[in-house]
C-alpha cells in the first residue's frame, strides 16, 4: 500500500472537514464557558418533580438590577443536576436568588457556584490563544533546527511547515467536533479544553517527528544513489507503521480507561484527547508527509 497514493484521496477529504468545521465555529459557534467570556455558573439539584422549565420560570421572576436572566442557559447533567449559566452577580445578589428559587421551588441544593468577571474571561481567552500561537512557532523553529543537516536539494522549512499544517488540521477538527458536541450535550469551551488541545499538538508532533526522523535517515542511508524522494517518504512511512499503531492503541486505551471510569470533571477533557490521538495519527500519515512530498517536488520543477 501507498500512503503517498492514497494520501490523494484523503488530502481533499481532510480539506472539507477542516472547511466544515471552520464553518460551524463561526456559524453557530461554540458555546463556551463562563472561564472566556464572564458570568456565574449555578449547579443546583432540584426538589422532585421539578423541571429545567420550572427553573428557567423562576430565574425570569428574579428582579435583577440593570438586565434580566431570561438569558439564562440550563443543561441538564448525566446525575440529574442543572448547570445554570448566568450574567455576573454579586455575593448579595447570588444570596437573594438562592432565597428566590428556594420559596418558588422548595429544597434545592447548591452543589457549585463559580463567578468570573468580563475582565478575567477576556484575558484568559488572550492567553489561550497566545499558548497556542507560542507552541505552534516554536515546533517549526525546531523542526527547522533539527532537520537542517539534510541533502541540500531539500528545504529543512517545508518539515516544519508541513508539521504545523498538520496540527493546524488536527486543531481545527477537534474544535469543530466540540463545536458540535456543545450544542447536543453539556459541553462548554473552557481552559480545560485549551490545555487538552495543546496536549493533542504535543502528541501529534512527536508522532510526526519520529516519522520525519525516520525519512532523514534513510535519506542519508540512500547516499547518492538518488532515490526518488517520494519513494524514501512512503518507504519510511512503512517502516514506522507498527510503532504508530502501538502508541496510538496503547494510548487510547489508557485514555478509553480514564474516559469510562475516570471522574466525571475530566470525561470531556479525555474526550478531546482520545478524538486528537486518532486524528493526528490519521494526519501524520496523510497530511503532513505527503506534504513534505509535494512542497520537494515543487521545489524541483
Amino acid at each position: 500500500m501507498s500512503f503517498i497514493r492514497l494520501s490523494r484521496v484523503l488530502l481533499p477529504l481532510s480539506g472539507i472537514l477542516i472547511l466544515a468545521s471552520a464553518v460551524v465555529f463561526f456559524v453557530p459557534g461554540p458555546k463556551v464557558s463562563i472561564e472566556f467570556t464572564g458570568g456565574t455558573l449555578m449547579e443546583l439539584d432540584l426538589p422532585e418533580g421539578k423541571t429545567n422549565e420550572d427553573l428557567l420560570a423562576t430565574l425570569k421572576t428574579f428582579p435583577k438590577e440593570g438586565e434580566s436572566l431570561e438569558s439564562a442557559a440550563i443543561s441538564k447533567t448525566k446525575t440529574d443536576t442543572y448547570f445554570v449559566r448566568i450574567p455576573t452577580l454579586t455575593n448579595e445578589e447570588h444570596t437573594a436568588l438562592f432565597a428566590h428559587l428556594e420559596t418558588a421551588m422548595g429544597d434545592i441544593e447548591e452543589l457549585q457556584y463559580t463567578t468570573i468577571g468580563p475582565t478575567v474571561g477576556a484575558s484568559l481567552k488572550r492567553r489561550a490563544f497566545w499558548a497556542l500561537f507560542a507552541a505552534s512557532a516554536a515546533i517549526v523553529l525546531y523542526l527547522a533546527a533539527a532537520f537542517r543537516k539534510i541533502p541540500r536539494e531539500l528545504s529543512p522549512w517545508t518539515f516544519g511547515l508541513s508539521a504545523i499544517v498538520a496540527l493546524v488540521h488536527d486543531i481545527v477538527i477537534t474544535i469543530g467536533v466540540f463545536t458540535i458536541l456543545s450544542h447536543v450535550t453539556t459541553f462548554q469551551m473552557d481552559t480545560l479544553f485549551v490545555t487538552a488541545l495543546l496536549s493533542i499538538m504535543g502528541y501529534s508532533v512527536s508522532d510526526t517527528i519520529v516519522i520525519f526522523d525516520r525519512i532523514r535517515d534513510n535519506l542519508f542511508q540512500e547516499g547518492k544513489r538518488g532515490s526518488d524522494f517520494a519513494e524514501v517518504a512512503d518507504r519510511s512511512l512503512r517502516q514506522s507503521f507498527s510503532r504508530t499503531i502501538n502508541t496510538g492503541l496503547g494510548a487510547l486505551i489508557m485514555l478509553f480507561a480514564l474516559f469510562f471510569f475516570g471522574s466525571e470533571s475530566i470525561r470531556w477533557f479525555m474526550l478531546a484527547l482520545i478524538v486528537g490521538t486518532i486524528v493526528g495519527t490519521y494526519s501524520s500519515y496523510f497530511i503532513a508527509t505527503p506534504l513534505v512530498v509535494y512542497w520537494q517536488q515543487k521545489r524541483k520543477r
